[in-house]
């Protein structure tokens, strides 16, 4: 079984493991899946080794250095101007291997990704998306190449193809970290094959230490479809399996809220904010509204629970009609952290995902969760 990303750092920081090893290890294995995958964009070998070189020399003087909590760690950035977006990364020793696939320019859709070799697929099966728009960066981590890659989620973009991969993914609070998007609906986010790493990742960007874990079971609501959307019936049953598992295994106690949870359509509001030109006024009405909802649902309960995505993954033709940011988007408005955890694979062998919220900055409970769900 690969290394995850903490026991690779943990073992570069003893000199078990040397960087330089860790890091060729990942370029090969990226250099026999990538041809099928698509997930890469660029490949930064030669800047990979010399870096994980300097990381060698760093710690041959000092070893066990605290200050690298991610030594060695090989981490893909999403799209080709990621770089920026994972300095703190690389500054607690992570080596940059490459820039992962997001969708191709004027793509009216962005469920998919276009890396240097074709379109990206989902590592399940080949004939479908691996979601997006971090499309190669769940594509690199599910199908092994790389343990943690970075996105972004302005709609789901991070939490959809974790879900259709497979794998944790975390948008954080809005606003929380530095993000480049003008309208404030993106955050920087993360993939990688373990919560675990995740919490790692979060520790890294947000400079906090992670808190001891909060008592459970803690109280959830679930939403099969936010009192608006329309899921398939499988995703919903996948999810809702998977909340069934966290009840029993003690993680979760699941409440009726006094008011059935029924939030308004975040697309046209999440549109307009999109829009050059278009007038915010309904917009920040539907957000303030929803915000009203939600904050009559966290104010009985810790968490809602909702499936990842309405639908399996799409072919790479294209999603139809269906939104698959239906269930996602809403708490991209409303700024509210998310995470996706795997929820098992329906009936065409694709993953599905159960998406937890939690009030505003509450990443450490939303990570919390996630580590006890992945013990079983």
């Amino acid at each position: 079984m690969p290394l995850s990303a903490g026991e690779i750092a943990a073992a570069v920081r003893t000199r078990e493991l040397r960087a330089t090893d860790v890091v060729a290890a990942a370029l090969a294995r990226i250099e026999r899946a990538d041809p099928h995958l698509c997930a890469f964009v660029e490949v930064w070998g030669e800047e990979a080794l010399r870096r994980a070189g300097e990381l060698d020399r760093r710690l041959d003087r000092r070893s066990a250095d605290p200050s690298l909590p991610l030594a060695g760690v090989p981490i893909a950035v999403k799209g080709r101007h990621g770089l920026r977006a994972a300095e703190p990364l690389l500054t607690a020793g992570g080596v940059a291997v490459g820039a992962t696939s997001v969708p191709g320019p004027g793509t009216p859709w962005q469920t998919w990704g276009l890396g240097a070799r074709g379109r990206t697929v989902n590592p399940w099966r080949a004939d479908r998306t691996p979601g997006g728009s971090s499309a190669g960066a769940a594509a690199a981590v599910a199908a092994g190449p790389v343990p943690l890659a970075t996105g972004s989620d302005g709609a789901g973009s991070v939490r959809i193809p974790a879900a259709w991969c497979g794998v944790p993914g975390l948008k954080p609070t809005g606003g929380r970290l530095p993000s480049r998007d003008r309208t404030g609906l993106a955050a920087p986010g993360v993939l990688a094959r373990s919560a675990a790493d995740v919490g790692l990742w979060w520790a890294v960007v947000s400079e906090e230490p992670l808190p001891a874990e909060p008592a459970f079971p803690v109280t959830a609501v679930w939403s099969p479809d936010l009192g608006f959307a329309e899921p398939d019936p499988e995703p919903v049953a996948l999810a809702w399996a998977a909340v069934e598992r966290l009840v029993t295994a003690g993680v979760v106690r699941l409440v009726r809220p006094r008011v059935p949870l029924r939030l308004a359509d975040p697309a046209p509001a999440w549109l307009a904010l999109r829009t050059s030109g278009a007038d915010p006024a309904g917009a920040e009405r539907l957000r303030a509204e929803n915000d009203r909802r939600l904050a009559g649902v966290f104010g009985e309960a810790e968490l809602l629970l909702t499936p990842t995505a309405p639908t399996a993954p799409h072919g790479h033709e294209g999603p139809g009609d269906r939104y698959s940011t239906s269930l996602t988007w809403a708490f991209n408005l409303s700024g509210h952290p998310a995470t996706s955890l795997p929820a098992g694979l329906g009936a065409d062998g694709c993953p599905a995902g159960l998406q937890v919220v939690a009030p505003h900055g509450r990443e450490a409970l939303l990570l919390a969760v996630a580590r006890r769900a992945e013990r079983g």
